[in-house]
């Protein structure tokens, strides 16, 4: 099988990439900027909030290792789908929970997904569905953060809880 890509957005890609680095059939994972209106966007400009874009991971995984379905639970929870544009402390509408398919089978599964994840919130889960736009990979300082910057301030106290809650909720399918 060919590797495919999963584009999620789930709150700031510092989280998402370093969980997603230790699922077990990941190839790779880039952090990036999709979404928006502005060519090749700068952290800056996202920050400001006014270029549409949301800070997204695109995570090269191969399917006869990890389902995009699992993709997609592990997605459902290590952040919060019924906020919306806000993971905790980070507020705006680069936080916002969105999945990009990047085939119409990657969007009848996220549909079928979110349909399921609907049961287990308490409340209406808001995370866009949508057809895969273009992808700016980030600044190179955001690429591999977690790895490179453990005791960072908002790695210890944000980004590590999200990484053993995968973890302890997936520990069968955490790389090896």
């Amino acid at each position: 099988m060919s590797p495919e890509i999963a584009t999620l957005g789930g709150g700031c890609f510092w989280c998402t990439e370093a969980v997603y680095q230790e699922l077990h059939g990941v190839q790779s994972v880039e952090s990036g900027y999709s979404g928006g209106h502005v060519v090749n966007p700068t952290y800056e400009q996202i920050c400001e909030g006014t270029t549409g874009h949301a800070e997204v991971v695109r995570v090269h995984f191969d399917p006869a290792l990890v389902s995009y379905r699992d993709v997609l639970e592990v997605f459902f929870t290590i952040h919060d789908p019924t906020t919306p544009n806000r993971q905790g402390n980070d507020i705006g509408t680069q936080y916002r929970s969105v999945i990009y398919a990047n085939s119409g089978e990657q969007m009848t599964t996220a549909r079928q997904v979110i349909a399921e994840m609907a049961h287990v919130w308490d409340a209406p889960i808001v995370t866009e569905l949508a057809e895969a736009p273009v992808f700016y990979r980030a600044e190179e300082y955001h690429q591999n953060y977690f790895v490179n910057h453990p005791l960072q301030s908002y790695c210890v106290f944000v980004v590590a809880p999200k990484v053993a809650k995968f973890r302890k909720v997936f520990a069968e399918r955490v790389r090896r």
